[in-house]
């Protein structure tokens, strides 16, 4: 194998290694210009002792020192998306994206940088991508962004207010929105993440019916494959239904029984390597707080919760959000007052442990207040507080950091996918992205 090798970008003469350029990977185009030991495929331009690639040699520069280095430095003067476009074209992108950021660590996640949209209005909510984008729901549109914040084709189902979406992969975003009651059509859709095609919509049928509906909250089974949505129709479509995510058709639903009010649900979560959903329907949408966890399987309830029949006080609690803990033994939920309390899933209908450790570090008090909201990843627990998202850690959950930045107002929303972070603000029409730097970089 001739291991030196001159190339002329643009220009430009670089001399490098094949090994260097093997870093790349066999489906990068240096992939498809060397054969599997890595010598040329065939002659070199003109006879030349180089290869030619007409690109920007300024770009290729920060691209070959990330194959050398495996570290990523942009000069300033170098637009990011100017640099994305090329590293696409050299089937690098995913080499940049490992070095830009690395595993997401909530205590030490730094902004990375704030977006701001072009919808009226503010943001409702949003959620991460598994590659490192986002989508963000504004009324009745839907907002996607790739992961170097590219702004693609928005999404829509008729124009109907989103009351939730998600990635179901890479590629595919569902859409949960209102029913629409002059067409009468389900208000849930599949679509291609990228182009914004509407791939196909889902249906609720009742007795071989079909029926409109509402949905409401989503959730995804990796290991089945289905989809889950809460629902609320005009006859007897009040419930859970399920869908095959890869066929978009109805295999089952969960109607809800006397009592409790799964259909108007504001949170839904599968539990890993289980038949088990999580089922939380929480204030406002109802008045009371109704917690299930649903056996789809054996068609029942195995464990449930409420706030019905507690005794009256002053400074009444509501559970405002509701989650289900990584270690699958117990229930996390937030009130009014951002305490958080705990619920041991061993125990059927057993009683709420209040802490008011999220209280601790309240800092700032923004104009308008948005309901708390939850999240778990790898092992760390997260919660939004007005103006700023609380980390907690360990057996105890202490508290051990505070995310902050200095404007934008109350958090309405947040989501972790993608080794990235991603907090909406309720104030403006901009969301921010926080990132772990790579261990290297911090040396």
């Amino acid at each position: 194998m001739k291991d030196r090798i001159k190339l002329n970008v643009g220009g430009r003469i670089f001399e490098t290694t094949t090994t260097t350029l093997a870093n790349a990977g066999r489906n990068s185009l240096f992939g498809a210009m060397f054969d599997d030991q890595w010598n040329p495929r065939g002659p070199m331009d003109g006879g030349q002792d180089e290869y030619f690639i007409d690109r920007n040699p300024g770009c290729f520069s920060v691209l070959l020192d990330l194959l050398r280095t495996g570290e990523l430095h942009i000069p300033a003067n170098l637009p990011e998306h100017l640099l994305y476009r090329e590293a696409l074209y050299y089937g690098l992108l995913d080499h940049v994206r490992a070095a830009k950021w690395g595993e997401f660590d909530g205590n030490r996640v730094k902004l990375a940088t704030s977006v701001r949209g072009r919808a009226p209005g503010d943001g409702t909510a949003i959620r991460a991508g598994p590659d490192g984008g986002c989508v963000v729901a504004h009324g009745s549109m839907v907002h996607v962004y790739s992961w170097t914040m590219e702004q693609l084709p928005p999404l829509n189902l008729n124009y109907q207010r989103i009351n939730d979406m998600g990635f179901v992969d890479a590629h595919r975003v569902a859409v949960c929105a209102c029913e629409r009651i002059d067409r009468g059509d389900g208000g849930m859709g599949m679509f291609n993440s990228s182009t914004g095609e509407l791939l196909y919509k889902f249906q609720v049928s009742h007795e071989n019916q079909p029926k409109s509906f509402s949905a409401g909250a989503l959730s995804f089974s990796p290991e089945s494959g289905q989809i889950f949505a809460s629902c609320r129709g005009r006859s007897n479509e009040y419930g859970i239904g399920v869908w095959d995510g890869y066929t978009g058709k109805q295999t089952d639903f969960y109607y809800e029984t006397a009592g409790w009010s799964i259909g108007d649900s504001g949170r839904l979560q599968c539990l890993p390597n289980t038949n088990l959903l999580f089922v939380a329907t929480l204030y406002p949408r109802t008045e009371n707080c109704y917690i299930q966890l649903l056996d789809f399987r054996e068609k029942n309830a195995v464990w449930s919760w409420s706030d019905v029949g507690w005794p009256a006080t002053i400074d009444e609690k509501m559970v405002l959000d509701a989650i289900v803990m990584e270690d699958g033994n117990s229930i996390c939920v937030v009130n009014q007052y951002d305490d958080l309390g705990f619920m041991d899933l061993r125990s059927n209908g057993g009683s709420v442990r209040w802490s008011t450790r999220s209280r601790l570090l309240k800092m700032g008090n923004a104009d308008e207040r948005c309901y708390p909201k939850l999240a778990t990843h790898g092992g760390q627990l997260f919660a939004s507080t007005n103006d700023s998202i609380s980390v907690f850690c360990g057996p105890d959950w202490v508290l051990t950091s505070r995310l902050r930045r200095s404007h934008g107002g109350s958090i309405c929303d947040f989501s972790i996918g993608g080794d990235r972070l991603f907090v909406l603000h309720n104030e403006e029409d901009v969301f921010d992205v926080w990132e772990t730097p790579p261990l290297r970089a911090l040396s």
